[in-house]
Order: structure tokens, then C-alpha cells, then sequence
């Protein structure tokens, strides 16, 4: 991606310094220096990239270790029991708690294998970190692209599309389909008001759910609880609130006494307290109350990197400039579509400004000074000397197409 500069079009091409890392920095072709400089701070942003796999691997170690000590628990519990029984009903016995245990191994050999995909998977995304160098930009650069697309398509709920780009560009193990899959189970039951699924996920996630201090559970059996109001269930709504309910009210009174008050009231009533907990939207709420806390238990960002990149990029780019009928077409925010998405975000944070060459796109400083046409336009000097070194003393303003002479010492420009 080539960089993209602001600027007025009347004058040199200029643009602002901002104090703000970009979040998806320009790759271009350059001295290998600027490169991997480069390169180093786009890897800064990988976070993401590096964490989701290493969660899940975590998260299957802890499954496979919980699963070992129930089973192993239970034989240890169920051996004293042998001991009054007759030889052969010891047997019998026995051999059941050979069979568990046989079946535990199964299942360890099972959980080994996806801690061996998680592992690896691990190892793919440091391997494809690592391989990134000066010389490969382009191609590493692509790949990145199409990340974060397949990002954005599983968030988005394009999960075929998604699917086939990442194996087109053959980057399964550089993108999480599979635990965006896990998701769509419980977002799918949630739309259709199913809450097991949901429920079983916290269940499976409740030491870290608690760790983080989440109510998402605590928000799926409240919205059981009025299902049940509406329903006119009121008897089994009490004798669910006792038994999943009352554990939370030490921590929830307040919510609780709001939804426990549904029980005087039907569904429609028109009390406006009590009428918004019937409303449909409380399980749209419900859907991006999960997507958030499933985002937060892996260490995934809550909006999709595409909108990430592209906020930070136009937030980057914007200056006063870009409003401008003159607005130079090599911006982006020269472009209507652009300047619409633009719209909410912030000026880019302005201290330094710096003046770029419009035709060789370089810096102009001490170094490489801008020089003034008699028409009002800048140019740097080595554009002007490459000019005129190429054309006998002659340059042309690549704008207007004034002709003029031009002396290197000292340096002056005259109408031709």
C-alpha cells in the first residue's frame, strides 16, 4: 500500500505529523531500513493474532485436566465399594471402572489430538510473524489483507465466504473459523429465543466468566424467568427463581425486586417499567451482550479489525484540506465514499506539518528545499534539477504546463 498524503493543491503537497501510531501502517518499496522499520511497528498490532489460538489452547488444556480429574475421582470414590462385594460381582465391578477408565483414555487421546491443532496453530502464527522481512512485504502484506477480511466476514456472520477465501489464500491456521463457528451456535439459538446453548457455553467458561465479573449468565436466566411470566407460567417462574435465581441476589437485588414485579403484570401491560422487559429487542440485547463476552474471553477486539484499520487510516488522513474542491486526487478523501466514512472521526492530531513534493512525493526539508514557480506552485529542488537536467534547463509545471528556465547556481526560475 502506497502512503497517501494530504494536502492543498495550490501549493506543495503537505501533510500532518500525528502523535498517533497508524493501526495499519503503508508497506512500500523503499531502502530496507525504512522497511523492517516499518515491519516492527505493524507487528505492535498482532495482539490479536497471537492471543485467540493460545485462549483456546488454554481452554482445551483446562478441559482435558478437568475431565481427567472427575473421572479419575469417581473411580477412586467407587473402589471401596468392591471390597463388600462377592468375587464375582467385585469383578463385574472392576471391570466397569476398567471400562471408564478406558474410556477416559479415549477421550484424553481425543483432547490431546485438539490441543496438537491449537499447538500448531500457535506455532503457524509465529512462524508467519517471523517470516516477515523487507523482502517479502508484498506478499506478507496480502496475506495480512486477507486476515483481516475473513475477520471481518466471520463477525459479520459469512461464514461460507469466509470458509473459501481462507482456503483460496490457504491461511486456515492464520484465521479463527473455528472458534467464530462455535459462536454461531449460541447466536443462532439466541435468535430464535433458545437459551441452552448459550447457557452451556458459561457453564463450560464459568471460571473465567467469573473472573471477569460477567452477568451474562445471570441476564440469560432473568430472561428465562420473564419468558415464563409471559407465558403465564407464573408457579414454575417462582420455582425457577428459587432454584437459579435466588444464588445471584446477594449480588443483583435490585435487577431482581424489577423482574420478580413482572409476576403482578401480563405482557402487555402498559407500564412502561415492566412493558420493556416483554419487548423482543431484549434478546437482540442478549445476542451482542454474548458477542462481547465472547470477544473478551478469547482477547478478540470488540469491533472487527477492518473497521478498526480503516477508522484509524481515514482518521489519519483527515485534515481541513480534504473539504477542499482542490483536495488533491491522490487522497482518499478526495473520493465522496471516503469523505462519508470520515465524517465522524477526529482531525488527525496536528503538530509537526511537513511539506511532500507533488512529484516525487518526498520530503521537503533543509535537505531538499522547496523552490517557488512564478505561477505559485512548489516543487523540491532535486524534482526541479532532475527536470531540468532532463530537458536542457527546462521545466514544466506538471499542473498548468508553464514553461520555465531554470539556473542551479544560484537558483533561479524564469518565464521561458
Amino acid at each position: 500500500m502506497e502512503p497517501l498524503q494530504n494536502g492543498n493543491s495550490t501549493v506543495a503537497t503537505a501533510t500532518t505529523a500525528s502523535t498517533t501510531p497508524t493501526l495499519f501502517p503503508p508497506l512500500y518499496d523503499g531502502d530496507r531500513t525504512s522497511k523492517l522499520t516499518q515491519l516492527t511497528e505493524s507487528l505492535k498490532l498482532e495482539h490479536q493474532f497471537i492471543r485467540v489460538p493460545f485462549e483456546h489452547y488454554k481452554k482445551t488444556i483446562r478441559a482435558n485436566h478437568r475431565l481427567a480429574e472427575k473421572e479419575i475421582s469417581a473411580v477412586t470414590s467407587a473402589l471401596p465399594d468392591s471390597n463388600h462385594l462377592s468375587p464375582d460381582d467385585a469383578v463385574q465391578h472392576l471391570n466397569s471402572l476398567v471400562s471408564r477408565l478406558q474410556g477416559l483414555k479415549r477421550k484424553l487421546e481425543d483432547g490431546s489430538k485438539a490441543e496438537h491443532v491449537q499447538e500448531q496453530r500457535c506455532r503457524a502464527r509465529l512462524d508467519h510473524l517471523e517470516s516477515a522481512d523487507g523482502d517479502n512485504i508484498s506478499k506478507w502484506n496480502n496475506t495480512r489483507l486477507n486476515r483481516i477480511l475473513v475477520d471481518y466476514m466471520l463477525r459479520m456472520s459469512y461464514y461460507d465466504t469466509a470458509t473459501k477465501l481462507a482456503e483460496s489464500s490457504n491461511i486456515q491456521d492464520l484465521v479463527d473459523i473455528d472458534i467464530f463457528y462455535e459462536a454461531k451456535k449460541v447466536i443462532d439459538a439466541l435468535q430464535v429465543k433458545v437459551v441452552a446453548p448459550a447457557l452451556a457455553w458459561c457453564a463450560d467458561n464459568k471460571s473465567r466468566l467469573k473472573k471477569s465479573k460477567s452477568k451474562f449468565e445471570f441476564q440469560l436466566r432473568l430472561q428465562e424467568f420473564i419468558e415464563l411470566v409471559r407465558n403465564g407460567n407464573n408457579v414454575r417462574a417462582v420455582m425457577y427463581a428459587r432454584k437459579y435465581l435466588a444464588p445471584w441476589a446477594a449480588t443483583y437485588m435490585q435487577e431482581l425486586q424489577k423482574v420478580f414485579a413482572t409476576l403482578a403484570f401480563t405482557s402487555n401491560t402498559g407500564c412502561e417499567i415492566y412493558k420493556v422487559l416483554f419487548e423482543p429487542k431484549q434478546w437482540d440485547y442478549l445476542t451482542d451482550q454474548f458477542k462481547q463476552e465472547f470477544c473478551k474471553l478469547y482477547g478478540m477486539t470488540l469491533e472487527p479489525l477492518l473497521n478498526i484499520y480503516l477508522q484509524a487510516g481515514l482518521s489519519a488522513l483527515k485534515t481541513p484540506f480534504c473539504n477542499e474542491n482542490d483536495c488533491t486526487k491522490e487522497d482518499p478523501l478526495s473520493q465522496e465514499s471516503f469523505r462519508k466514512l470520515a465524517t465522524p472521526l477526529p482531525f488527525s492530531k496536528q503538530h509537526h506539518s511537513k511539506l511532500v513534493c507533488y512529484i516525487t512525493k518526498e520530503l521537503m526539508d533543509t535537505e531538499n528545499p522547496p523552490l517557488v514557480l512564478p505561477n505559485g506552485y512548489v516543487y523540491s529542488t532535486k524534482a526541479l534539477e532532475e527536470m531540468a537536467t532532463n530537458n536542457n534547463g527546462k521545466i514544466t509545471c506538471p499542473r498548468t504546463g508553464l514553461v520555465c528556465n531554470y539556473t542551479k547556481s544560484p537558483k533561479h526560475i524564469s518565464h521561458n
